[in-house]
């Protein structure tokens, strides 16, 4: 069973060095490994090592010295743990080891990942484990500016090599990172500048209120402190390392979003590199197909993104309620997902009077000595009182105990914060990073929620099958209605009638693939509850990789035009990504990209 996370396991009263890895470019500059004697296998494939068309190192020393010595050949960062690679070395290990569990740790290194599948746990800071750069990229571009990443695209394009981009690693679907390829980091592409309104681009229009232009690299921890002394903040993440290039192209939902909508929607600007090698802006008023695409569209695709402009809020007072519903767990689990059913069936109403938050269900979760069922919440009212939150849970727990007498019990934890950066740092994301973790989720609008609760209630036993099962309100009237400049943006529709973003974990043991694959198997049969009681929603495309049909699921009628936009700017395929819009063309062979059917379509 997967952990609540660790910012919640003090109010359930549960048992409860950051090392940055310097990497320097060869100075051979050759590839780490090659591909043997099947090297011309595949004619219509991306090159890899090995292969004729695989750039010479002189090729790759032109690159260097055109980036001012920006090209890196990073080692693997669990390699210092294992004898007989370069980096080996027996004191800093176990800082690596004790790093690993840590977003900082992952963020700091050119190649690294949040989570370890993505890199095929080729080298991980394990005993006896292997340990190759087979599974990372081979070189990596330290971009610092939009030119560095201009550079990148165009050798790869030129030299038909696979590209990536890199920012955090904190990438839930594996897109930041694949073997044989030239990656595009951006995690130092920084700088904060704030505008009391903001003039677009070649647009005859200033837009009034406060804004703020970001190098894509920015995380939310400095942004969201850079602002509150300004009494401002955005529609951000809750991670700390979180940055802004993948979060604001996937959509970004947020704690703020049921009041101002998703990350997305308030994006005025972005520059972006494109797949055919160009520095571009993209608003309202030029690139418009672009501007549209980008926001909700997701990363790594339509092209890369440098810095961009997004509308800034008045920094809201947060009225907190950390809340409990337990019972010892019995082995009846149907009154436990009868009342999660119930108080889930409030969301939409509760929402609709400015609630946001996070909920967890679970069943049989040991607790110290203790084996719990029931739920645990974390709410907020913005720009309320102590006096609103109570009004909206009294009735709501009234109902609780005289439904379900004398089996559950409640505990409330009342906070109030003076700003939205006061109550993030107490309840940023602490949950761990290092493990080989699959996530599935669905979208789940009134209809579902409200309907049948038998249905609902035995949706959500199944959601929460062996794991701890999430209901995030995190939209709401702010999504719904909101007007994203630009004649709207390419989020999936489902996001404007949604409450509730449902998610589920489950962590499989390394190097084990009948792990991994019996994750992933128990994955989608949790999430077919929810899929049958929301048919017609879909999923969030920055946090869930195991759907069939994503092309839908993730953007439903907006697939058609974003396609088409695919194809328009990049119709080379610089880009490519997987669960992401265009790819279908491709196929990942052997660690290698090549041509579906040779090329066709």
């Amino acid at each position: 069973m997967s952990p609540l996370p660790s910012r919640l396991v003090s109010a359930l009263q549960l048992s409860s060095s950051i090392l940055a890895v310097a990497a320097g470019l060869s100075p051979s500059l050759q590839p780490r490994h090659d591909i043997g004697s099947n090297s011309n296998r595949h004619s219509s494939c991306k090159a890899i090592p090995g292969s004729p068309n695989w750039p010479s190192p002189q090729d790759w020393t032109r690159l260097n010295e055109s980036l001012a010595g920006r090209l890196l050949q990073p080692p693997p960062p669990g390699a210092v743990c294992h004898p007989g690679q370069a980096t080996y070395n027996v004191t800093e290990c176990p800082a690596v080891r004790a790093a690993w569990s840590t977003y900082e740790f992952h963020q700091a290194d050119p190649v690294s990942m949040d989570w370890n599948q993505w890199t095929n746990d080729s080298c991980l800071p394990q005993d006896g484990a292997p340990c190759s750069g087979k599974g990372y990229p081979v070189f990596v571009v330290n971009a610092t500016e939009a030119r560095h990443v201009q550079l990148g695209v165009q050798f790869a394009k030129k030299h038909n090599i696979r590209l990536v981009v890199k920012s955090s690693g904190h990438d839930f679907i594996g897109r930041s990172n694949a073997p044989n390829s030239l990656s595009i980091w951006t995690h130092h592409l920084r700088g904060i500048k704030t505008h009391d309104s903001f003039h677009p681009s070649r647009c005859r229009v200033t837009i009034d209120g406060t804004a703020v232009t970001v190098g894509a690299g920015t995380q939310m921890w400095d942004l969201y402190t850079a602002l509150d002394p300004l009494n401002q903040t955005i529609v951000g993440g809750g991670g700390k390392t979180v940055s802004v290039g993948g979060y604001v192209t996937g959509g970004g939902h947020s704690l703020l979003s049921a009041r101002y909508g998703l990350a997305a929607d308030r994006v005025l600007e972005m520059e972006v590199v494109t797949p055919k090698g160009d520095v571009v802006t993209a608003n309202e008023c030029q690139n418009q197909d672009l501007f549209w695409a980008m926001r909700g569209g997701g990363g790594s695709t339509f092209g890369i993104m440098t810095s961009v402009t997004i509308q800034t809020v008045p920094t809201p007072k947060l009225e907190s309620l950390s809340l409990m519903i337990v019972t010892p767990a019995t082995s009846n689990p149907r009154p436990i997902f009868d009342m999660v059913a119930y108080v889930a069936s409030q969301f939409p109403s509760m929402g609709d009077r400015g609630l946001s938050g996070y909920s967890y269900y679970f069943n049989h979760y040991q607790a110290g000595n203790a084996t719990i069922s029931g739920m645990f919440m974390s709410w907020a009212l913005q720009d309320s009182s102590p006096q609103a939150m109570r009004e909206l849970w009294d009735p709501v727990l009234a109902y609780v105990n005289t439904t379900w007498p004398g089996l559950f019990a409640a505990i409330y934890q009342p906070t109030s914060y003076p700003s939205f950066l006061a109550w993030y740092e107490v309840n940023y994301d602490t949950s761990p990073a290092g493990s080989n973790s699959y996530l599935g989720s669905r979208l789940l609008d009134r209809k579902a929620l409200t309907g049948d609760l038998t249905q609902t209630s035995r949706a959500l036993e199944r959601f929460a099958n062996t794991t701890v099962g999430t209901a995030y309100i995190v939209s709401g009237r702010g999504v719904h209605d909101a007007k994203p400049r630009g004649c709207g943006n390419a989020v999936l529709p489902a996001w404007r009638k949604a409450y509730v973003h449902a998610t589920v974990g489950l962590d499989a043991r390394p190097l084990d693939p009948a792990s991994a694959l019996a994750a992933r198997k128990q994955i989608k049969m949790n999430v077919q509850g929810l899929r049958e009681l929301a048919p017609d929603m879909g999923a969030y495309m920055n946090e869930v990789r195991l759907e069939l049909n994503w092309q839908h699921e993730f953007w439903g009628s907006n697939y058609k035009r974003l396609l088409q936009i695919k194809r328009k700017v990049d119709p080379d395929d610089v880009l490519w990504c997987t669960p992401c819009v265009g790819n279908e063309r491709w196929e990942q062979v052997d660690g290698r990209l090549c041509r579906v059917n040779g090329g066709k379509e």
